[in-house]
């Protein structure tokens, strides 16, 4: 499986206890789908620290509407628009 990725956002929280938090936007070259990876990183720098990962996929029009506006919303907006450029004066008639 080939996956495309491009991020959109990445806040590193350190250096006791180090908190990660990064989103991508990405592409699955083999289903054809295009979603937002969050990968939420934890590790406790204690003796016997210990490390926790979470990644969750989801939909681009949920990401989008979660609460509040990241530098990845506002970022994930900019690609979009940079897709989607109306300026071009090409409209699509599929």
């Amino acid at each position: 499986m080939a996956l495309l990725k491009r991020e959109l956002y990445r806040q590193v929280n350190g250096p006791e206890i180090t908190h990660a938090d990064r989103c991508c936007l990405v592409f699955d070259t083999d289903s054809k789908k295009l979603y937002v990876e969050r990968e939420i990183a934890h590790l406790e720098a204690s003796i016997g620290g210990t490390v926790g990962y979470d990644t969750t996929a989801m939909d681009i029009a949920d990401y989008l509407t979660q609460g509040g506006q990241t530098a990845g919303h506002r970022e994930l907006w900019r690609v979009l628009r940079t897709l989607f450029d109306e300026r071009s004066g090409q409209a699509s008639e599929d």
